[in-house]
């Protein structure tokens, strides 16, 4: 596809979360718990006008679903800050370090004077309603292969707290992860490729990664990706986890952008306008009475109704395939979810299917007038919610008819992307009223600039030159979350390079494609395994299964690993008695081909003692018997 052509703009912000010793307005640690909470509470959400009396959009979207929060506290994670009882902390000047030395890094400008404002968020995450953000520096530049991006700014803010579980109209969260320091990289629009958008996403990691200061597992990272193209719409993506996603997100909304332009055009050739269409829902209960549809069976048992609206001209709109597994059906959908919290629509370009047979799909179409040019769009669920479900559809087909909506997205695993919500405005922002500025002196700026870390084709090359490591495994590791460990490894035990790095690269990304919950591993965890590997306690082969079984057992330190999974090394008198036996079983063998039979008897051993013993102390004690038997 020719993306310049299209006019293809992509910007990104980037949320990495801070290595630092505490939240950013408190002083409880950054850590996740497991288990039971401690408390609970319970708050409902409302937003708040703008200092010029304006109501965000987003925020009012989200009140408009009368959820309530529970959240989940542990004494140790968590304090009054984050229950909104106590007023904030000064700022983590440890946070602030960090994100000045990734502007210096990137020749950002730092702002004289930090100034911590309020971004209205009402969908439970913060039980404030707000998070509390700030600016650090302005402009800078990520250089790839010569080609410049330029950086809007960097910021400062606090994480959201996690959630847990959605159960109507009960969401719980737990705040353990509330107000873990995060930095935010926003770049300009200047990537307008999706392979552009993915290199960009992994030079600013990397140079991130560089500073040692930041933390690592699933979620302490994610990727918002702004797009638009000519015609289209800015849309903003959030929540691309993986970055191997980034690209395929890209293309995809590319495509989605595309063939709902495509739709406009369609429409405009059968005439349709705004004034066509008519938002009248109907009642259609009594066609489905004798229905054999489970779900609208089920739901008229429960004494609730199968509303219908009818989009005139819309038939075949609504099969109209956006991008893989997405139609205008599927976006139909997502807004009545959001909009009413119903489960799903059914509509007349899918049926007869989901047991609604032909019969029932003739009768629906009578019952509101509908033509063969027509759509019917249905939903069953409780009276209201099927109301704002079908305003909901009626409003997307509106939308249709103009073109790209605007709005907010969610990235799925495959690459596509879901409504959930509209676009929020300039009204989302105000000033921290319980927060003084904080002055950054020119002093720190310069304290700073004499200890800035090395930039990632430097470390790239240190790590070659100085481990002996090949230059694929030195950028495997350079790129990987593992590379502080990786460092204070090899700093601190005579450990080889090699295996470190292919262990914690390559092995690691092994046993996460078998389901091991690599991630579980803390970097004790992991240098207490190494150890074992340098006092001679354990062999390389074993590495696999130890961290398994230390993955399912936390808690547990490497040594207890080798007693539950009966790893201890023979002794030598053991492996000589196992060598010797191997010599006795198989003396024919041996007799007939002298030395050549080393090959057999080496690979017969280490099935037998793999992990527990040394392959060069095998295959010397295989040597000196066989040696001693050729004589005799």
């Amino acid at each position: 596809m020719d993306y310049q052509k299209i006019g293809l703009k992509v910007g990104l912000e980037i949320h990495q979360e801070l290595a630092t010793e505490h939240k950013m307005f408190c002083k409880c640690p950054p850590l996740l718990f497991s288990g039971e909470p401690d408390y609970t509470f319970i708050r409902r959400l409302r937003p708040s006008q703008s200092e010029l009396g304006k109501v965000d959009p987003a925020a009012l979207f989200e009140s408009m679903k009368g959820m309530t929060m529970v959240y989940e506290a542990n004494s140790e994670t968590s304090c009054l800050v984050e229950m909104d009882e106590e007023p904030p902390s000064p700022l983590n000047e440890e946070a602030i370090d960090i994100s000045m030395t990734f502007a210096l890094m990137t020749d950002s400008k730092p702002v004289d004077e930090i100034h911590v404002m309020r971004k209205i968020v009402v969908d439970g995450s913060n039980t404030t309603g707000f998070q509390r953000t700030c600016v650090v520096s302005l402009g800078g530049l990520i250089d790839i292969e010569g080609k410049q991006y330029r950086l809007q700014h960097i910021g400062l803010e606090e994480d959201a707290a996690r959630k847990v579980s959605e159960n109507g109209r009960v969401v719980r969260y737990r705040i353990d992860r509330l107000g873990i320091p995060l930095i935010e990289v926003t770049t300009a629009p200047d990537i307008h490729s999706p392979k552009e958008a993915e290199d960009v996403a992994l030079a600013i990691g990397r140079i991130l990664r560089t500073t040692g200061k930041v933390r690592r597992g699933l979620g302490s990272i994610r990727q918002d990706v702004n797009i638009s193209i000519n015609r289209g719409a800015l849309i903003e993506i959030k929540g691309v986890q993986e970055l191997g996603l980034i690209s395929k997100v890209v293309e995809y909304e590319v495509q989605r952008q595309m063939r709902l332009i495509e739709l406009v055009s369609e429409l405009k050739n059968r005439r349709i306008t705004s004034e066509d269409l008519q938002e009248e829902i109907i009642d259609v209960s009594e066609v489905f009475e004798e229905t054999k549809s489970r779900i609208i069976r089920n739901a008229l048992k429960k004494g609730d109704r199968v509303l219908a609206i009818k989009l005139t001209k819309f038939s075949g709109v609504l099969g109209f395939e956006l991008c893989p597994n997405r139609r205008l059906g599927t976006e139909m959908a997502d807004h009545a979810k959001y909009h009413a919290g119903v489960k799903g629509i059914f509509h007349t370009d899918e049926l007869p299917a989901y047991r609604i047979t032909d019969e029932e799909v003739s009768a629906l179409k009578k019952a509101v007038s509908a033509t063969s040019t027509d759509a019917v769009v249905i939903v069953a669920d409780e009276l209201e919610k099927c109301q704002r479900a079908l305003n909901a559809v009626f409003q997307r087909a509106l939308t249709t008819i103009d073109g790209v909506p605007k709005e907010t997205r969610s990235a799925d695993p495959d690459g596509t992307t879901h409504f959930t919500r509209p676009r929020p405005g300039a009204a989302r922002m105000y000033p921290e009223t319980d927060m003084v500025s904080t002055v950054i002196t020119q002093e720190r700026l310069d304290r700073l600039r004499s200890i800035l870390p090395e930039m990632p084709d430097e470390r790239l090359e240190r790590l070659q030159r100085y481990y002996g490591i090949n230059e694929k495994l030195a950028r495997q590791i350079s790129d990987s979350e593992y590379i502080g460990v990786f460092e204070r490894i090899t700093g601190s035990m005579k450990v080889d390079p090699t295996l470190l790095a292919v262990t914690l690269t390559e092995t690691f990304k092994s046993l996460e494609r078998d389901g091991v919950q690599v991630l579980n591993l803390g970097d004790e965890a992991i240098k207490g395994v190494f150890s074992l590997i340098v006092s001679g306690k354990t062999v390389k082969e074993s590495l696999p299964e130890i961290f398994t079984w230390l993955a399912e057992n936390t808690a547990k330190h490497p040594e207890e690993a080798l007693k539950a999974l009966r790893l201890e090394m023979f002794t030598q008198k053991e492996l000589r008695g196992i060598a010797e036996a191997k010599v006795r079983t198989y003396k024919e063998m041996v007799e007939r081909m002298g030395y050549r039979a080393m090959g057999p008897l080496m690979g017969m051993m280490m099935s037998e003692v793999r992990g527990r013993a040394d392959a060069r102390d095998v295959q010397k004690l295989l040597r000196e018997l066989l040696s001693a038997h050729v004589k005799e």
